[in-house]
């Protein structure tokens, strides 16, 4: 149960009792001091830091940028275009160079794995949520969901087997609110993963990145546009509950330009991080930025980091990094876990944009991280203080470049009694400090409002409001919460800030702030200083708020863990706390709770989950233990089985309803061909197959909507009907929606076969040649003549369909033909019958079909020779084409996968 920052603390301390050194697993993976007690039997002996005086040759930069991509894929695709094998990441380990990634092995293996999740059922727009450590299969895996259609959902690994349940119930959460059908997890986390299948109802697959690389498909291509959604990046929860941020490829460009064009970003750059890819900071930072800016990225492992921060600045030096990211707590880590005799040699000068986010940034954390590697050569210019969130595609704020930080110090009283910022004297030792995080990106504006809903002056604090290209439409499946997030064009922040000289300020989280008698309290400074008393665990601390209704204000509460060996003097701690407290908020807590080590709840990146912590107070289960690792997944697993009953109900029910459908669908089909065959007159056949298919339609419940039939002309005015493809069903449904007769054009292949061509030709089927050209021709001449006599024709100008939605290319044997006979065309989208039944399944699911008939479509002048005809041919078919896109509900594939046939006839 122990946090990532504690078992640092444990296992540098148990390398330095006994001079020996961890493997790195060993931070991750022990559970018990038994765990500890094998390693340290297990351990070397400790040896010098390695230095790392033998830079890594850096390649030369690349040339150019795709500056016309409109989504990711198309990023990749330029880069594989420009320069396939340049190296795109390297895996840095100790003392050695290195594994590289380059663009076209990523390329190359995200397309393995698109294949093997479009044969495991995936479909565009579905969700496939990747439970991946820092690794090849976490890059190959994000972009072969891409490359297959989905979006990705990244959710963090069981990083504590101890504290299994509440990570499971957090994922549980995530998975049901984004309806994942497909989990992507590591070898060591499919049984975690499977508990989480018994609890998510749509989810059908747990696969693990090498068994979808292993099945070598290769992937349908599918088209995607700029405003699909690129990723889910579910919020870490220390203020509530997760909620999706949904990032479209449109705004992750914007927000990755903006920060590129920030910084000067450029190919001859190289960035370090550790940051964990499940968080934007480490996945839109570090690893989309650098993709888009042709900057080489060198990866650490965050374990590798915690275990040993010296890591990350060793890693720069070595690859001549120019550009990387922490939050504001490595910075201090490092000031406190690296020795003097360590950084000796170190050589920073390389390092020119150090940023420092994703959580609230220290004055004092800065100014001793610049002043300690001074002689390393880090320069203070170098430290970079932002501001950003994941509603923004990550960055917001970014300072000047080439600045050193800037520290506002203002006066506390008047802050924390009107919210305004007044300058503090150098001699006010009460004086607050906030770092600035510069001004708003290119193209994003802020503002801060008071509690009216105007907007304040400088130097006062209000809520943090934004809007910009980057800034996200809303939560996923969260209407609720996408309500709160809106104010007209503006989002809510959260955050609280004030602006000085035009630059931002960030104080705190709206929901942290505390009021008491009429004063704002800011947790993160009283939980900081509490910290450094002896006897209480630094990092352990969390201040909220509680309602106290009897006095019409919040009760202060104070929760500390005690470090092992203070239980002893619990009272005086409480006394220090309580003068702490009085001196820096102007009274004494109303509670102090001193807890044991592991009480505070935390989120996966180590930040205090206030919310949960109060929620946990006024419930009365602040204190519980927690249970050992077989009661968590016994009752985990136990509330998983009611889910898992509904689940194979429902599959019961499908079942049945797909045998019953088939059942209905022979009936059916035998006594409809045997009529069709021996009744007199097309449009009796007709009639009786209209009542037919509507009928079949109807007891196999399936609903069928038309809409647009008075456009449908009368019998004896000729037309050529279109429409789009997308099932076996699409000639019932017509059927079922037609009232008057009409002739389908089939290709000449299903004329081979007696039962199928006989009964075609009794509802006047004609049919055509689709590889023969001079048959082809022949037949267009043919469809041609026949529409005067009275015949309307119907049409798929696709010539065939696909298990992926999406509108194909079209035949232009439809519009020639219309062009040539001058008559209208009418087109007839479908919605749904790829669902109910697809092209590469026999399975039918429950569903409804929609049919919109579009109004006629007339060509502009189609006499004289073949080059008018083919003009007027070219302007009903893109008149059809647009309608059919605009009800069809499916994406345009034009282009994307041309069918192999050959070349229209031009006349």
């Amino acid at each position: 149960g122990i946090d990532s920052l504690g078992r640092l603390e444990l296992l540098s301390r148990l390398e330095g009792a006994f001079h020996i050194s961890l493997p790195e697993q060993v931070f991750q993976l022990a559970e018990t001091p038994r765990d500890l007690l094998r390693a340290i039997r297990r351990a070397t002996p400790a040896t010098a830091t390695p230095a790392a005086s033998r830079p890594v040759e850096v390649e030369s930069a690349a040339q150019g940028l795709p500056y016309e991509a409109a989504t990711l894929v198309d990023v990749l695709e330029w880069h594989v275009a420009s320069h396939s094998r340049r190296t795109h990441i390297r895996f840095h380990t100790d003392g050695e160079t290195g594994d590289a990634l380059t663009y076209g092995e990523l390329r190359t293996q995200a397309g393995a794995i698109a294949g093997g999740l479009q044969q495991e059922g995936l479909q565009p727009g579905d969700t496939v949520a990747l439970m991946l450590p820092t690794s090849r299969d976490y890059f190959f895996s994000y972009y072969g969901v891409l490359l297959a259609g989905g979006i990705p959902v990244p959710v963090y690994p069981p990083l504590r087997m101890s504290q299994l349940e509440e990570h499971l119930l957090r994922q549980r959460d995530i998975l049901m609110n984004c309806q994942a059908s497909i989990l992507i997890a590591m070898p060591e986390a499919q049984r975690v993963a499977q508990l989480l299948k018994a609890r998510v109802g749509t989810l059908h697959r747990v696969v693990t990145a090498a068994e979808l690389l292993a099945r070598r498909e290769c992937p349908a291509p599918v088209a995607l546009q700029s405003e699909d959604i690129a990723f889910l990046q579910y919020t870490s929860g220390s203020t509530g509950s997760p909620k999706g941020v949904i990032l479209t490829h449109a705004n992750l460009l914007a927000n990755i330009r903006a920060d590129g064009a920030a910084i000067q970003a450029s190919p001859a750059d190289v960035f370090v991080s550790w940051l964990p890819l499940y968080h934007d900071m480490g996945l839109i930072g570090a690893w989309l930025g650098s993709l888009y800016h042709a900057v080489p990225l060198v990866i650490l492992s965050p374990t590798a980091f915690l275990s040993r921060p010296l890591r990350w600045l060793q890693a720069i030096e070595r690859h001549q990094g120019t550009l990387s990211a922490a939050p504001n707590f490595a910075y201090e880590l490092c000031l406190k876990k690296i020795t003097d005799t360590e950084i000796a040699d170190l050589d920073l000068s390389t390092w020119r944009v150090a940023f420092n986010g994703a959580e609230a940034v220290g004055a004092q954390t800065i100014r001793r991280f610049c002043e300690r590697f001074r002689a390393c050569g880090f320069r203070p210019e170098t430290m970079y203080p932002v501001y950003g969130l994941a509603e923004c595609s990550l960055g917001l704020c970014f300072p000047p470049l080439r600045r050193a930080p800037r520290t506002d110090a203002i006066r506390r009283e008047p802050f924390q009694r009107t919210g305004r910022a007044l300058p503090a004297v150098t001699t006010d030792e009460s004086r607050l400090q906030f770092v600035s995080c510069g001004h708003p990106l290119p193209g994003h504006q802020v503002r801060i409002l008071g509690p009216g809903g105007r907007e304040l002056p400088e130097r006062r604090e209000g809520r943090l409001q934004f809007r910009g290209p980057s800034a996200t439409s809303g939560y996923y499946r969260n209407p609720q919460a996408t309500r709160a997030l809106f104010h007209d064009e503006w989002l809510d922040s959260g955050d609280l800030a004030y602006i000085a000289d035009g630059e931002v300020f960030i104080t705190g989280r709206a929901k942290d702030v505390i009021i008491r008698a009429g004063r704002q309290l800011y947790p993160d400074e009283l939980e900081a200083a509490i910290g450094e008393l002896p006897g209480i665990r630094k990092g352990c601390v969390v201040v909220f708020g509680s309602t106290d209704p009897a006095q019409g204000t919040e009760r202060l509460v104070v929760l500390a863990e005690l470090r092992d060996g203070a239980a002893e003097r619990t009272e005086p701690l409480r006394g220090e706390i309580n003068a702490l407290t009085a001196k820096l908020t102007g009274g004494p807590p109303s509670e102090i709770i001193l807890a044991p080590a592991h009480t505070v709840p935390k989120t996966s990146s180590g930040k205090l989950r206030r919310t949960t912590t109060r929620t946990l107070y006024e419930q009365g289960r602040l204190l519980r233990r927690s249970h050992p690792l077989w009661w968590q997944v016994s009752r985990f697993a136990l509330a998983g089985m009611l889910p898992g009953i509904r689940r194979l109900q429902h599959r019961l029910t499908a079942e049945l309803y797909a045998g019953y459908t088939w059942l209905v669908f022979g009936l059916f089909a035998a006594g409809t061909w045997f009529l069709v065959g021996v009744l007199p007159g097309r449009r009796r056949r007709w009639r009786f197959l209209h009542h037919a298919a509507r009928t079949l339609l109807r007891i196999t419940g399936i609903p069928l909507q038309v809409r647009g039939l008075q456009h449908f002309p009368p019998t004896e005015r000729p037309c050529v009907l279109v429409a789009n493809h997308a099932s076996y069903l699409d000639s019932i449904a017509l059927a079922a929606a037609l009232p008057q007769p009409v002739s389908f054009v089939a290709k000449s292949e299903l004329a081979g076969k007696f039962a199928v061509r006989w009964f075609l030709e009794r509802l006047d089927t004609r049919f055509v040649e689709r590889f023969d050209r001079q048959k082809s021709i022949r037949d267009a001449r043919e469809l041609a003549a026949a529409l005067p006599a009275g015949r309307s024709l119907l049409f798929f100008p696709e010539g065939t369909f696909t298990r992926m939605p999406g509108l194909q290319s079209f035949l232009m044997g439809a519009f020639l033909t219309a062009a040539q006979a001058g008559v209208p065309v009418i087109p007839v989208a479908l919605r749904g019958t790829r669902s109910i039944l697809r092209g590469d399944s026999w399975f039918p699911q429950r569903g409804t079909i929609r049919i919109d008939v579009g109004a006629p479509l007339h060509a502009g002048q189609s006499e004289g020779g073949p080059e008018n005809r083919w003009r007027a041919a070219l302007e009903l078919r893109n008149g059809a084409r647009t309608y059919l896109l605009r009800y069809c509900g499916e994406p345009d594939l034009e282009g994307v996968n041309p069918p192999a046939r050959p070349e229209e006839p031009a006349g």
